[in-house]
């Protein structure tokens, strides 16, 4: 299917390729667009029919898409905006083509309104944020288990280091718990909202954030009840190393799969 062979006639058109949701096949529909707002967006109208169009049903379990235009192919991401943002949308949609409201008339459902974002063209968002966050508590991760090694290996005064030790865990443990609450009281419930293809995803990495809060607890005891020539560092060491490795995974998880959709999720 090309450009040219699938336009609509009188309306600006993009072919929209999505995954289709029961079979997992890419596949390719006719959509008349809209800029509105500087936004593309497009109407899951279905013409008016009871039924969603198929690939509303697809955007909802994968919100990757392809567009074509007459002049270029781009990929994107599809969101669905929230009621206040949908309603607003639509009015602008009917005042520029009054067939939408005509195709609303037809049928109870509400017909969706899809921004499509593309991901290959824009400014930083909340996911280069996320990311950058990701990167200091690596880096303050990485600063405590030096300091744990430094006590294990007798290379600094151990009354210091301890004491040291305890203010930084500190720190770090209520940065980490910042984040993650965060994440699971505003950035979470936004991209749910707007991308219901995440929701298995949200759902792992608000499970993760159980695991590591319960591992962060242990080593937080650990080091606040650390004693030198009484406690073993060792285990200091091993619980260190446990967290480290549950929070990169955790990590590298968040960023592959919902960095580009914080980018293009607007929350005021």
């Amino acid at each position: 299917m090309t450009f040219n062979d699938q336009v609509i006639e009188g309306r600006k058109s993009i072919l929209l390729t999505t995954t289709g949701a029961q079979t997992g096949k890419r596949r390719t529909n006719p959509v008349g667009c809209l800029e509105i707002d500087g936004k593309t967006v497009v109407v899951a109208s279905n013409m008016g029919a009871t039924a969603h169009p198929g690939w509303y049903h697809d955007i909802r379990r994968d919100h990757r898409v392809t567009i074509e235009t007459e002049t270029e192919t781009y990929e994107a991401i599809a969101s669905i905006p929230p009621a206040a943002e949908r309603d607003a949308l639509f009015a602008k949609i009917v005042a520029e083509e009054p067939g939408f409201a005509e195709y609303q008339a037809k049928t109870t459902r509400e017909l969706p309104v899809v921004i499509l974002h593309r991901i290959d063209d824009r400014v930083r968002g909340m996911g280069d944020f996320l990311v950058e966050v990701h990167e200091w508590l690596r880096e303050e991760l990485r600063t405590l288990r030096a300091g744990v090694e430094d006590i294990l290996a007798g290379r600094a005064d151990a009354l210091r280091m301890e004491k040291s030790l305890k203010a930084h865990c500190v720190s770090f443990c209520e940065a980490l718990t910042k984040h993650h609450t965060g994440e699971d009281m505003g950035a979470f419930p936004l991209l749910a909202q707007r991308f219901p293809a995440l929701a298995p995803t949200l759902t792992k990495l608000g499970e993760d954030h159980v695991v590591v809060a319960a591992t962060q607890k242990r080593i937080r005891d650990l080091v606040e009840g650390y004693v030198h020539g009484e406690s073993d560092p060792a285990r200091l060491r091993d619980e260190f190393d446990a967290l480290a490795g549950k929070l990169e995974a955790h990590f590298a998880y968040e960023e592959r799969s919902v960095v580009a959709a914080l980018n293009v999720t607007v929350t005021g």
